[in-house]
């Protein structure tokens, strides 16, 4: 499982900006105003040597009086889950009662705790600083979220601390499969039917599974492990802060499980929560089975117009395997496991040096890659640098001015090529280094009068 770290302070202190900062992404909603994360945001922490979990939580006053208590009971859940605390102040602010008020509340907790000083650019540190020591949370850290100043050196230390991520321990030949989605779309019923048995609850009504659910199962003589998934809901209906967490739940079983089946309402549609969901997942790096229950009942026109609105929402699934089922029936179930079979063999493919570097020249003869101030971007072999995703390593010259068009190109030739369905395919690039840069400079006076003579020479004849 993966560590979680909770990012805690008062309104406007820079949780999202720090959040963005640690995701690599722009999730959160980032302006200059107090309030403007009302809910918890979920993101995959890009920025360290290890994998973890950032919560960014809405701000608190420290006054009992004027917190919003739904907003409060979010933030205690997020502490409770938490493996460590980020405690944001503002260093422009300064230390202020809320901030002792805090600081209080979170010393009960017993997690362990960093306090962070944000907006810390173009003031000394020492003297800011020294202000937070009051607190009594251990050394303050002097960072800028907006610049990153220190936030790389802060995520390095609070890693360092955390537990390694909880390995499995079930058997690892098992194939272990997740299913995600939104609340009451029949995960748990699809669950069941593969198993034969009423194993885990399954009741029509939303957030009946609070927590993942590992299930050993065995189909055809080979040995599966189904992680059923607490609903992942829109943030706006959530209420409860233990359903909250579920979202947490999920994302940790997303990334233990080796293929995700996405679990879709073909009778409610495709939702923007739907869309997020896929995306976790991309960014994961799992292989992925798009699942549409509840497929009965539905006219050819009703299909029809489902089919238009996924192809409409989620272009950037076109990798992903899809399957049109039935789990209160049956009709379509029998052949889940097959599809997931195939998705998580091509995930694990091992793909030949030589193959690769035949479909890159392939691609480059007939796109060539821009120009870059005047000089065209080489592309010279690609060989593989990792599985589930399966990853293509191309070395060439200027690769870090590959545009992202030439890049989805390049990806999807390799996918389509290889026939790797059912999983993402990523792309990385190398720049060589050029041997002979610099050389010319390095030439005595001799050598350089000794190479135009023989250049002469050559152009005479």
């Amino acid at each position: 499982m993966l560590p979680v770290i909770a990012l805690v302070g008062r309104p406007n202190v820079g949780k999202s900006t720090l959040f963005n900062r640690l995701t690599r992404s722009r999730d959160a909603l980032v302006a200059d105003q107090p309030g403007l994360t009302r809910d918890r945001q979920y993101g995959v922490g890009k920025l360290g040597s290890g994998s973890y979990l950032v919560v960014d939580t809405g701000g608190l006053s420290g006054e009992a009086e004027g917190v919003d208590p739904l907003m409060a009971r979010q933030v205690r859940a997020a502490i409770d889950e938490a493996d460590h605390i980020l405690f944001l102040v503002d260093a422009r602010e300064g230390l202020s009662g809320g901030d002792e008020i805090i600081a209080e509340r979170l010393r009960r907790a017993g997690k362990p705790i960093s306090l962070v000083v944000n907006k810390s650019d173009n003031i000394e540190a020492s003297l800011v600083l020294a202000d937070f020591h009051v607190l009594g949370l251990g050394e303050p850290r002097a960072v800028s979220a907006s610049h990153g100043r220190g936030v790389h050196a802060l995520i390095e230390d609070v890693l360092e601390g955390l537990p390694p991520a909880e390995p499995i321990e079930e058997d690892e030949r098992r194939v272990r499969i997740a299913f995600v989605g939104r609340p009451n779309v029949g995960k748990s019923t699809m669950i069941n039917r593969l198993l034969g048995e009423e194993r885990v609850v399954a009741f029509d009504q939303p957030g009946t599974t609070r927590d993942s659910v590992f299930i050993p199962f065995s189909d055809d003589g080979k040995d599966y492990t189904l992680i059923d998934t607490a609903g992942v809901r829109k943030r706006g209906r959530v209420s409860e802060a233990i359903e909250k967490f579920s979202v947490i739940k999920t994302l940790q079983a997303i990334e233990q499980a080796n293929v995700v089946l996405l679990v879709l309402d073909a009778r409610q549609g495709i939702t923007e929560q739907d869309a997020h969901l896929a995306g976790h997942i991309i960014d994961a790096g799992r292989a992925l089975v798009v699942v549409i229950n509840k497929w009965d009942g539905l006219t050819a026109d009703q299909r029809e117009r489902v089919k238009s609105d996924m192809r409409r929402r989620l272009p950037f699934l076109d990798f992903a395997a899809w399957r049109f089922v039935s789990a209160l029936h049956g009709s379509g179930i029998g052949t889940l496991m097959d599809v997931a079979d195939h998705a998580y063999a091509n995930a694990m493919r091992d793909l030949a040096t030589s193959a690769l570097t035949r479909i890159l020249e392939m691609a480059v003869r007939e796109h060539q890659p821009p120009l870059v101030h005047g000089r065209r971007i080489k592309l010279r072999y690609a060989h593989q640098g990792g599985k589930n995703p399966p990853i293509v390593v191309i070395h060439g010259n200027q690769t870090d001015a590959v545009p992202t068009p030439y890049k989805r190109y390049l990806t999807k030739r390799f996918r389509e090529t290889l026939q790797l369905s059912g999983t993402p395919v990523r792309i990385e690039f190398k720049t060589s280094d050029n041997p002979y840069k610099g050389r010319r400079n390095k030439l005595t006076p001799r050598q350089r009068k000794s190479r135009k003579r023989m250049l002469r020479h050559v152009k005479k004849k």
